[in-house]
């Protein structure tokens, strides 16, 4: 096992790592919508939050030399399942043409009371 971190997305705010690389896949820990460079929210707001999460995992894989397309599967915990249209349709336009499994659940409460967190497990090859 390999464990993977970086500058470009937030840090655990728990003992876990960004991520695990075994066998060839890379399995993403739940990505808050954390601006890397101040450590806070990036807003109060799904929209933004949503755009946040996506691009500290686009920047994660990007600085490991890999891309979205890589990406196989994701998980999705949003605090309201009637926000969903709108964290379809912004997830929709970082995976255009490439469409990973994905699971979409609704929770009661997310960590830094975030409204959204993804996980992901990504294809090194």
């Amino acid at each position: 096992m390999n464990v993977m971190s970086s500058k470009f997305a937030p840090t655990a705010i728990g003992p876990y790592s960004q991520a695990i690389e075994h066998r060839g896949f890379i399995f993403m820990s739940g990505m808050l919508p954390i601006d890397p460079e101040t450590n806070q929210l990036a807003s109060l707001n799904i929209q933004e939050q949503t755009e946040q999460v996506l691009a500290n995992i686009k920047n994660f894989l990007n600085d490991q030399g890999l891309e979205l397309d890589q990406v196989i599967k994701t998980v999705m915990y949003i605090t309201s399942m009637a926000d969903f249209q709108v964290v379809n349709d912004i997830y929709a336009s970082y995976f255009t043409t490439h469409r990973p499994a994905r699971s979409c659940l609704e929770v009661s409460a997310l960590p830094k009371g975030a409204l959204i967190e993804i996980e992901a497990v990504v294809a090194k090859e």
